[in-house]
């Protein structure tokens, strides 16, 4: 899971909270580990630059998995980025 991180957008910061807390009760409940990880640790496993824009991750993402197409919207890639560094920590 991705830490969170508030730079611009400060409107969302409450829905994205609860939004995460009851995610991390329901995972808790179930005995489910969670694993936290934060954007610039992200980025700098599936790109290799803790700079890296939306578009690198998209394209990285799509590579690394061997996929035709982006993922899309570019949250969905954000979330696979998450999981393919978390399955190489591991």
């Amino acid at each position: 899971m991705e830490t969170l991180y508030f730079g611009r957008n400060v409107t969302s910061a409450m829905a994205v909270s609860e939004a995460r807390g009851v995610l991390l009760l329901a995972l808790s409940s179930l005995k489910i580990p969670v694993m936290e990880l934060s954007p610039n640790s992200i980025k700098q496993g599936v790109v290799g630059v803790t700079r890296a824009g939306k578009k690198q991750i998209q394209e990285m993402v799509r590579m690394l998995l061997g996929l035709k197409d982006i993922p899309k919207p570019e949250h969905a890639a954000d979330a696979l980025g998450a999981a393919i560094c978390a399955a190489h920590m591991r």
